[in-house]
């Protein structure tokens, strides 16, 4: 991490445990699977696209076909008999543009892929966690989907839409030994920000009380955190990571 802290990081044990990664091939979900790897875990990336130089076992996975998630989680399930951790971090920004200016296929792509991408891997993998009577499902929002980015109407709804999803799922397992919670980043660096302009990345970097832009370290992290047993009474809940910028 290249943040300097005076602590040291947590260290978590989770040898056994069977984790599933979508997106994670890059960014954010390479770094949360190499963080999970690091505990122990078996990960599988879930991503459209597969890559022979990933240390991550590979399933080319479309979030946004419900057919193509199903037959993904069996794979799994027949190899390892278990999925005991569900992190879903695919996701696509699509373009800055005005409400009123949006291609209308482009608006709908993008919420295929942010929400329905996060009801499509719930619903093939939580039957499995109900019947082991544990996991842990971890969705990675935005804080646009609780501010609202202007020109950014289709991402901030969709991860708005991931945020209610997270709490009305994490009611529904309460009681079954699954937790669900979401991360509602700010900005994080990663290699989409240099497809910037310079000024927005600024604008967006003081924004932050913090005056820095987050960690893909930092993310992975706190997904470690919520996938661990030092979570037991967090369920339904939205954690920040926004340097300070989020206001509730």
């Amino acid at each position: 991490m290249s943040v300097q802290s005076a602590y040291l990081n947590a260290e978590y044990d989770f040898s056994g445990c069977v984790a599933v990664v979508t997106g994670g091939n890059g960014g954010i979900g390479a770094a949360i699977g190499a963080r999970l790897a690091q505990g122990g875990a078996t990960v599988v990336c879930w991503d459209l696209q597969t890559s022979a130089t990933s240390p991550f076992l590979q399933d080319s996975v479309d979030v946004t076909d419900a057919a193509s998630v199903a037959a993904a989680a069996q794979r799994l399930l027949a190899s390892y008999g278990r999925i005991d951790f569900l992190i879903n971090n695919a996701g696509y920004a699509g373009s800055t543009i005005a409400l009123d200016e949006y291609d209308i296929v482009e608006w709908r792509r993008i919420v295929d892929v942010n929400l329905l991408g996060v009801f499509h891997t719930c619903r093939a993998v939580v039957p499995a966690m109900r019947a082991a009577g544990r996991g842990r499902i971890v969705n990675i929002a935005s804080l646009a989907g609780k501010e609202g980015t202007p020109n950014a109407s289709a991402y901030s709804a969709s991860k708005a839409g991931v945020l209610a999803l997270t709490k009305s799922l994490g009611k529904e397992l309460a009681n079954t030994g699954i937790l669900v919670n979401a991360l509602a980043p700010a900005a994080v660096k990663t290699s989409l920000l240099e497809q910037m302009n310079p000024a927005h990345v600024a604008t967006m970097i003081s924004k932050s009380p913090m005056a820095r832009l987050g960690e893909v370290e930092e993310v992975a992290e706190m997904v470690v955190w919520l996938c661990s047993g030092s979570c037991s009474f967090s369920t339904g809940a939205v954690f920040d990571l926004s340097g300070g910028r989020a206001t509730y």
